[in-house]
């Protein structure tokens, strides 16, 4: 398509002479324009995979992918349905639980939690919680014993055999009034999560010992349920309701129960891809005003090259390629740069945190404990052909412009 003489003629318009300088520095500009672009486009769509799928990890780490209830406020026959859950294919863990709210009082310290009892060898096959123990053993959660976060021992001053006092507001009535169930626990396990919340919000305890806090008697709240794979978790759901049909439960899965958070991220994530791609089309612009400049500055020498035999064709190609030398380089740079971004921020992030002396993500506030990143090559794929699409076709016109130049025009005053 391209022959030896264009991609001479090509190669030497590209580099700067003497009083053309100035041309060659818009080039570079533009293609500077369109590395940078690309490589914020990859590192933030990155960033937002990465902050999704942790966040979608941690939370059904924690809560399970799906979950059972009874038809009323509790489940009575809830090891029956765990064992015909069981044997739904992909599920891969169903545990009863008891949750309710209380107070978490240690000393001048309290807080209000979510308590969840669960037996100990379900509770240590909880990805969020099992894995991540740092101080103390769930084998010892048995009796009046609990496992509190990270967060919520650090600000109460917990350690192993440490109490912590639960208050339930549902307490007994009597004739001065309802008096809320008082509880004190030993400290067995702290567990960190990963998320703050989690951390300072959750505590567990065995699930017979919160079936007598709560006075549910022999009932569970609902059956938490894991799967092989979440992001297809509607099948399961399915699966599960057809195993259990003719028990009166309700089956959630997180796609309905946290289906409007995600949908939010997912549509910021969009929304960031649109407005982030407009710097490609910025650096376009650019590369547009440089080859008309190339062109009006080289008007000589395209009217000298079409009166030695020059096509039309001859030239367009000319001037295509030396556009496309600036659009494909520039991808080409961006692409490596946000790549390589991608693979060490983390570790870009602590060293700045050192060097500054500042926290740059604050878990408090972006709900998570380190800055991930996740590369999707399509999605790189999708960028780089956005980046060359755009700057190609920005060079169209002025390649357009310089092989409808007039030799007779161009040569009239020299």
């Amino acid at each position: 398509m391209f022959g030896a003489f264009e991609r001479a003629v090509a190669v030497r318009y590209l580099r700067a002479r003497k009083g053309e300088r100035f041309v060659s520095i818009i080039a570079i500009f533009s293609l500077v324009g369109i590395a940078l672009g690309v490589a914020t486009l990859i590192i933030v769509m990155s960033v937002m995979n990465g902050f999704k799928a942790d966040l979608l990890s941690r939370i059904l780490g924690m809560q399970g992918d799906l979950t059972v209830y009874g038809a009323g406020p509790t489940l009575s026959d809830y090891d029956a349905v765990r064992d015909r859950i069981l044997h739904v294919p992909g599920v891969i863990r169903a545990a009863p639980v008891v949750e309710g709210q209380a107070l978490l009082s240690v000393g001048s310290t309290n807080t209000g939690g979510m308590v969840r009892g669960m037996r100990a060898e379900d509770l240590d096959r909880v990805p969020a919680v099992g894995g991540h123990i740092i101080d103390g053993n769930l084998a010892d959660l048995k009796g009046d014993t609990i496992a509190v976060g990270a967060t919520f021992a650090a600000r109460a001053g917990l350690a192993i055999g440490s109490q912590v006092t639960l208050l339930s507001p549902n307490g007994a009535a009597t004739a001065f009034g309802t008096i809320p169930r008082i509880k004190a626990y030993r400290v067995v396990a702290i567990f960190d999560t990963g998320v703050s919340d989690y951390n300072l919000g959750y505590v567990f305890i065995p699930l017979d010992a919160a079936q007598t806090f709560f006075q549910t008697g022999d009932t569970a709240s609902d059956i938490t349920v894991s799967v092989a794979d979440p992001t297809h978790v509607q099948s399961r759901t399915e699966a599960i309701r057809a195993a259990l049909a003719g028990r009166p439960v309700r089956v959630m899965d997180w796609t309905t129960s946290n289906n409007a958070f995600f949908a939010a991220v997912t549509v910021e994530g969009n929304v960031m891809f649109l407005i982030l791609t407009l710097i490609i089309l910025v650096a376009a612009f650019n590369v547009i005003s440089s080859m008309i400049m190339m062109v009006k500055d080289k008007s000589r020498d395209i009217a000298i090259l079409r009166t030695i035999g020059a096509s039309r064709g001859a030239v367009l190609r000319i001037f295509l390629m030396c556009g496309a030398f600036v659009g494909v380089t520039g991808t080409a740079i961006g692409t490596l740069l946000g790549v390589v971004f991608c693979l060490n921020i983390e570790r870009l992030r602590q060293w700045l945190q050192h060097v500054t002396g500042t926290t740059l993500f604050d878990p408090t506030v972006y709900y998570l404990e380190h800055l991930p990143a996740q590369l999707d090559p399509a999605e790189v794929v999708e960028i780089v052909a956005i980046a060359l699409a755009l700057s190609l076709a920005a060079t169209i016109y002025p390649s357009w412009k310089a092989a409808r130049t007039d030799p007779v025009e161009a040569l009239r005053h020299e």
